[in-house]
């Protein structure tokens, strides 16, 4: 089913502003779309919105072209999986999974072959008679989408649904819900503030901030193409080190002389006209590279190493306490509170306006 946003924004009563506004998103038909975004957002309200818990303000909400703003929940070929769980504790797993369909007044049959392909599809068959309490978290959580999975829905919606679990257990969640998504070939709406959940599931990610969208696309497009520092600072894991300086003729200096840097021709020709003006450039962890260099060279102390195994993070000062965070190897050594050099790689620079925070193109 394909859902199409239009203008939609939302107001509480009482409150002077709109919670979210402008909200323009096409979600196509099978789209693993994650909205992403900090608490507070407004993710969650949009996500309730689609569902019809929460009411619009303004704008449309249209599925597969038919518009929905007044439809009541239960007749937009939905299912939801909340945060929580929600399950019936004094109810077996066989019957919280088949409870919407006794509501909707299913046979028998169907209600038990449904129950079986879900349960057995997410290896929960052998919990079908036990109650909520004696499983663990991992498996609820494949319950309740068991749940939504039985009612056949047009759309998906899953709000934030790996939260609860441990670092280990959401890790195989995310690639069973991306394999769950492809063996239903439906709609899927995810809500996270997690980047990893977004960037390693979604087809497309719609990244929200102060109930605003500030950038949407396919994942790969936020990590090389932010459009602006909240995308650059929100997107990536550490995230990007930016430093704030000037163009000088075809030079970056960063402020207080920390580095020059001439960037590559193909970023010289998108920063013409930004000649003497303030700009902020930003450059990923990984593309700092270990070795002195002719130019491009920045001289750091290593303040702290956070080993990770095959890669290391070397958490830096320069001469004027300014941080930042380089990325390499696990099998290079290097010595704390002693001065190295390293040099950027003109191919991972990012270049925004300082005013506008907005990326120069």
């Amino acid at each position: 089913m394909k859902v199409d946003l239009v203008n939609i924004g939302k107001k509480y009563e009482g409150r002077e502003n709109f919670t979210i506004r402008h909200i323009d998103l096409e979600i196509e038909d099978k789209d693993f779309c994650v909205i992403l975004g900090p608490p507070g957002c407004g993710k969650s309200t949009l996500l309730r919105m689609i569902a019809g818990l929460n009411s619009i303000t303004e704008g449309d909400l249209l599925f597969d072209g038919k518009r929905m703003n007044k439809v009541e929940p239960k007749d937009r070929g939905i299912a939801m999986v909340f945060q929580s769980y929600a399950l019936y504790p004094h109810m077996t797993v066989y019957d919280n999974m088949a409870f919407s369909l006794k509501m909707r007044q299913e046979k028998k049959t169907v209600i038990h072959d449904r129950v079986t392909e879900a349960a057995e599809l997410l290896q929960i068959t052998e919990y079908l008679y036990s109650k909520p309490s004696e499983i663990s978290g991992g498996q609820r959580q494949r319950v309740a989408l068991g749940r939504a999975m039985v009612r056949k829905a047009g759309v998906f919606l899953l709000d934030e649904p790996l939260s609860n679990l441990d670092d280990k257990l959401r890790e195989h969640m995310r690639v069973e819900l991306v394999r769950l998504h492809k063996s239903l070939d439906t709609t899927s709406i995810y809500v996270t503030h997690d980047q990893t959940e977004a960037m390693t599931m979604a087809t497309k990610i719609v990244l929200l901030d102060d109930g605003k969208v500030q950038q949407m696309g396919r994942p790969p497009e936020f990590y090389d193409r932010p459009v602006n520092l909240f995308v650059a600072g929100f997107i990536g894991s550490p995230t990007m080190n930016v430093f704030p300086g000037s163009m000088e003729g075809r030079i970056f200096r960063a402020d207080e002389d920390l580095f020059t840097v001439e960037p590559d021709p193909e970023d010289q020709k998108k920063l013409t006209g930004h000649e003497g003006k303030r700009v902020v450039m930003g450059i990923r962890s990984e593309r700092i590279l270990a070795g002195e260099a002719e130019k491009n060279e920045i001289k750091v102390e290593v303040d702290v190493i956070e080993m990770l195994g095959k890669e290391q993070l070397l958490y830096c000062k320069f001469p004027n306490g300014k941080e930042c965070v380089i990325s390499e190897p696990g099998h290079f050594k290097y010595a704390i509170d002693q001065g190295h050099s390293f040099h950027l790689d003109t191919q991972g620079l990012h270049f925004f306006d300082e005013e506008t925070a907005e990326r120069i193109n």
